[in-house]
């Protein structure tokens, strides 16, 4: 008898844990005289590698600059960020053939100036030696952009308030079809 208005408040209480996600989820206002700085992070691929070898950098901060410089303390010379996609700037770094065992900051500045990414990268030393020019599966180096984008997707706020709804949907659906099985057939 109560399932009509339980279901209801059921159906409610989901549209309401619903409708703040996303108010919650967006970024807080930037402070008053820095509207047009923002920072973002460093991609390294990969993230952990031995002296000598070369990583690569994605940042997707740089907006409409579209150039970006990288620097690091592992770094042999400067990185140059090069438009690569529609997603981001894309830079190739080679470590330091004399760069010690440790976590070295990467730092990423583009060209306007007022955008700045940060990331890590893991120097180690390894007693076998390593291939100097590692093969790209996937018909020119499409495998790696193929991570990334995989990296980069998934299931996230827009996933999890579209099952809500479902959910909810679901529930009054339920609801007003065990309501008409109590009234019984219409020409009873």
């Amino acid at each position: 008898m109560r399932s009509m208005p339980l279901t209801f408040c059921a159906a409610a209480a989901a549209a309401l844990i619903a409708v703040p996600a996303p108010a919650a989820l967006a970024s807080p206002a930037a402070p008053a005289g820095d509207d047009d700085r923002r920072t973002g992070t460093v991609s390294v691929t990969p993230s952990t590698i031995a002296p000598g070898g070369k990583v690569e950098l994605w940042v997707d901060v740089c907006g409409k600059g579209r150039e970006a410089t990288g620097n690091s303390d592992a770094f042999s010379s400067e990185a140059h960020f090069r438009p690569a996609d529609d997603k981001g700037l894309f830079a190739e770094a080679r470590i330091r053939d004399d760069a010690e065992p440790r976590s070295y900051d990467v730092w990423v500045t583009c060209k306007d100036g007022r955008s700045k990414a940060t990331g890590t990268l893991t120097v180690i030393h390894h007693n076998r030696p390593s291939p100097a020019a590692p093969v790209k599966a996937g018909g020119g180096g499409t495998a790696t952009l193929a991570e990334r984008s995989t990296e980069a997707e998934g299931p996230g706020t827009r996933h999890a308030v579209i099952g809500l709804v479902l959910a909810a949907v679901a529930a009054v659906a339920v609801a007003l079809r065990s309501s008409r099985r109590r009234r019984g057939p219409a020409g009873s």
